[in-house]
């Protein structure tokens, strides 16, 4: 059976963490930031988990697990 090759763009928009869950990081944070307040930028800074529903497609695309 082959290699499953990892999406590369997936390996570089979501990390592994240390117990096995996948964190992601916001979007709209890349540019056009002037008009955006100080209280969303901050927000929007912080990392989160992916949910649920959308756990076995992106360890499908990073090739961990089944």
């Amino acid at each position: 059976m082959p290699k499953v090759k990892t999406n590369s763009s997936a390996k570089k928009r979501f990390k592994l963490t240390g117990t096995g869950k996948i964190k992601r990081n916001s979007a709209y944070m890349s540019h056009i930031l002037t008009k955006m307040s100080t209280k969303r930028k901050r927000n929007l800074s912080h990392s989160s988990l992916i949910s649920d529903a959308d756990l076995g497609n992106v360890k499908r695309m990073l090739g961990i697990g089944k």
